[in-house]
């Protein structure tokens, strides 16, 4: 049985969220994600279900139109097909582990990579 030490695993990029590979198969990905204050992962709607399981810090998850303010404990879910995107606040970090199933394809991460290359949380307002 394939075991992710989240202690283990972190490390902060002073560039972008740091996203840390727990575990993939075709159904489904895990990843362990860090966020250093204000970074964030760009809204975007892949056709992936999403749980969030907020392990330390605090921040937004956004699902569709709502921000939903969380902090350790926390776990947010996210249908398929939903805008969604996740904000550490400016005085926090945030430690996260993040499930999708199934993983995003590529395509679907092109907002993504638009908005942290722009730096914009919500790259997508201009494809709605």
């Amino acid at each position: 049985m394939p075991r992710i030490d989240f202690d283990a695993e972190r490390v902060y990029d002073d560039d972008r969220f740091s996203a840390q590979a727990g575990f993939r198969s075709e159904r489904v990905k895990v990843i362990c994600g860090y966020f250093e204050p204000g970074q964030f992962i760009p809204v975007h709607a892949p056709s992936s279900d999403l749980v969030v399981d907020v392990r330390s810090g605090t921040g937004i998850v956004r699902e569709g139109e709502t921000d939903h303010r969380v902090e350790p404990g926390d776990i947010i879910t996210v249908p398929a097909d939903t805008k969604r995107g996740i904000k550490a606040d400016d005085d926090s970090r945030l430690e996260a582990l993040l499930v999708t199933s199934p993983p995003p394809t590529d395509e679907e991460h092109d907002p993504v990579r638009r908005g942290l290359a722009t730096g914009e949380f919500e790259p997508m307002a201009a494809d709605d």
